[in-house]
């Protein structure tokens, strides 16, 4: 848990769902308590339809709970007045954004209305601070493009400076790499994390990308079955939190690696030597095509060589027989066809 003096964001017995003839019909997740410090980077994660999306609309305030509270910096979520809470939470979702005429730092000025006034316009102080927002995120040189006119990641990269702009203490984020390629999911969730360090802000985002959550995030909250687990990903991985996601399907957590597999029909056991880097990727090579490694293999096994040049070579032992390969792909190709090349 957070040390209360560095608490932003609290959550204590909140249920979520949506409210009909009765609170049980529309209820999609209870029990949550969770909690968010300044400077922290969090990241949601959790299965498809658990309520992740639910429960960050009800932590801005855009939706209600069934039951609960939601605090931020001391107060009830419910008891801010919309100024107060736009200074406070901002949030960006995951719809994108589509009008006509409207330029990179247009959108980004839309976070400084908050501080505007009834007139709208902004002074020489919100401008300097628009002007700040797009050179943190990397966008100074496309500040006068148009929004519909740049890539899904430089307009997530927008979204994010008008968080910026806004400067409220809490930032939320629904799904912000999705639809993203890997380098700029990346660049995203780490550009968060710098957020959160640097100017001590809490932000909070729902991700699909554990393998990115786990490198970035200072604290996971895991929707499971029944409860939120949260803590930092390793110790996530230390009490098997993640494996548990998944005990209903094929799928496998693997608590050494921080890798999700499709648990396959093992074919037969195969030994493997060698060191580095080689030995570790055709490891993984092998365990993909549905071998289980296994020290004590004596019918076959792998030795991985590294030669002087820096290559790469395989030797397949089976009985009475050796056979070289100079790539994996050969080496499991032969191995998935039954051994009939062998």
């Amino acid at each position: 848990m957070s040390n209360k003096n560095t608490e932003m964001l609290s959550v204590t017995g909140l249920s979520i769902g949506y409210p009909g003839r009765g609170k049980e019909q529309g209820m999609i997740f209870s029990g949550i308590d969770a909690t968010a410090g300044k400077g922290e980077l969090v990241a949601l994660f959790g299965r498809n339809g658990v309520g992740k999306s639910t429960l960050l609309r009800n932590i801005v305030n855009l939706q209600k709970p069934i039951e609960g509270n939601i605090m931020v910096s001391g107060k009830e979520i419910g008891r801010f007045s919309p100024n107060e809470l736009a200074r406070t939470v901002s949030f960006v979702s995951t719809e994108r954004i589509s009008v006509n005429n409207l330029r990179v730092t247009d959108m980004v000025a839309f976070g400084r209305f908050p501080y505007t006034g009834w007139t709208g316009k902004l002074g020489k102080e919100d401008s300097a601070v628009v002007e700040k927002a797009v050179q943190m995120v990397g966008l100074a040189h496309l500040s006068h493009k148009n929004i519909n006119h740049i890539s899904d990641g430089e307009l997530q990269r927008v979204m994010i400076a008008r968080t910026l702009a806004q400067d409220t203490p809490v930032i939320v984020l629904d799904e912000p790499t999705a639809f993203l390629d890997l380098p700029n999911k990346y660049e995203i969730v780490h550009l968060l994390g710098r957020m959160a360090s640097e100017n001590n802000k809490t932000v909070l985002f729902s991700t699909h990308d554990l393998g990115i959550a786990i490198q970035e995030a200072d604290k996971v909250w895991l929707m499971l079955e029944e409860h939120l687990a949260e803590g930092a990903p390793e110790d996530l991985v230390l009490e098997k939190s993640f494996g548990s996601m998944f005990s209903d399907s094929r799928l496998t957590f693997n608590d050494s690696t921080g890798e999700f597999r499709i648990r396959k029909m093992t074919k037969k056991k195969i030994g493997i030597t060698g060191s580095g880097r080689g030995l570790s990727w055709t490891k993984k090579a092998l365990e993909r095509i549905g071998f289980e490694i296994d020290d004590n293999a004596s019918n076959l096994s792998v030795n991985v060589v590294r030669e002087n040049s820096g290559k790469f070579k395989w030797e397949l032992h089976s009985p009475g027989k050796v056979k070289e390969y100079d790539s994996v792909y050969r080496l499991c190709s032969d191995l998935k066809t039954g051994f009939s090349n062998i």
